[in-house]
C-alpha cells in the first residue's frame, strides 16, 4: 500500500507509513492500518483522509506507420498535419517516441510509457532500427564501406560526430538504361537515430536520399498500411522494454 502511495506522489514511502499507521486510509472503505497490505491501484479504490488516490493511466503502446507529410509532433506551429491526426480522439493520449522527418515514412512508435520512451530515445540505447533508404546515383562500393564504419557528420547545432557502425546492404541495384542513372534502394540499420542522419551519411560520400522508410524498430516489423496503426503485442512490449534495459 505504501508503494503505491508513494508511486501516486502523495507522500514519501516512509511518509505512507505513517499515514496508513494513523488510520487515515482506507481500502474500498475499510480502514487499513497494517503496513504492507496489498491493494491493485487499477481496480480498488484507496482514499487518505477521505479522498480518493488518482487511479495510473493505463499505458498503452501502437505502432503507427507514418505516411510522408506528417510531422511527427504532438502538435505543429506551421499548420502542417501531425501523426497526432492519425489516431483517434478518444485514445489515451499517446506521444511519437523518436522522430521520422517531414518527408520520412514508416514505422513509428506512440505510447504514454514515458520511461520506456526516454530509454528508447536515447542514442546509444543500441535499439536496432532498420530502414529502406532510396538513393541519387549510385554509391561506390568504397563509400558503402565507409558509411558501414562510422562516418563524421554534422548536426544542425553545428556539432560534430561520428556515426556508429552501420549495416547496409544493396536491396533493389535501381539500374536503369544505358546513359540514366541508376537510384538503388538500400537496407540500412542503425543502433542510434540521430536527426536526419542517414540523409547525412549518404551526402557526406556525396549521393542525395530520395526516400526513406523506417521498416524495423527493435522487435517490431512494420505489417500495417501507411496511416494505420495496431495495438503492440505483449510480447512486443516485453521484447522492446528488455532491449531498452527494463527487462
Amino acid at each position: 500500500m505504501q508503494k503505491i502511495m508513494a508511486a501516486s506522489g502523495i507522500a514519501s514511502r516512509r511518509k505512507a507509513e505513517e499515514i496508513i499507521a494513523a488510520g487515515r486510509v482506507t481500502l474500498n472503505g475499510k480502514v487499513v492500518t497494517e503496513q504492507g497490505a496489498k491493494a491493485d491501484p487499477r481496480q480498488d479504490e484507496i482514499c487518505v483522509d477521505g479522498k480518493p488516490l488518482k487511479r495510473p493511466e493505463r499505458q498503452v503502446y501502437f505502432l503507427l506507420n507514418k505516411p510522408k507529410g506528417y510531422m511527427t509532433t504532438v502538435s505543429d506551429p506551421e499548420g502542417r498535419p501531425t501523426v497526432m491526426d492519425l489516431l483517434p480522439r478518444r485514445m489515451e493520449r499517446v506521444y511519437p517516441v523518436g522522430r521520422l522527418d517531414y518527408a520520412s515514412e514508416g514505422l513509428l512508435l506512440m505510447t504514454n510509457d514515458g520511461a520506456l520512451a526516454q530509454k528508447l530515445m536515447k542514442a546509444g540505447s543500441h535499439v536496432p532500427k532498420m530502414y529502406r533508404v532510396k538513393v541519387s546515383g549510385k554509391p561506390e562500393e568504397k563509400a558503402i564501406a565507409r558509411l558501414r564504419a562510422g562516418v563524421t557528420i554534422e548536426l544542425a547545432d553545428g556539432r560534430r560526430v561520428k556515426t556508429s557502425p552501420a549495416t547496409i546492404r544493396l536491396a533493389e541495384d535501381g539500374s536503369k538504361g544505358r546513359g540514366e542513372q541508376a537510384n538503388p534502394w538500400y537496407e540500412v540499420t542503425l543502433i542510434e537515430g540521430r536527426n536526419r542522419q542517414i540523409r547525412r551519411m549518404f551526402e557526406h560520400v556525396g549521393h542525395h536520399v530520395e526516400k526513406i522508410k523506417r521498416v524495423q524498430l527493435g522487435p517490431l516489423v512494420l505489417d500495417v498500411e501507411p496511416g494505420k496503426f495496431r495495438e503492440l503485442t505483449n510480447r512486443e512490449v516485453e521484447e522492446l522494454k528488455k532491449l531498452a534495459g527494463e527487462g
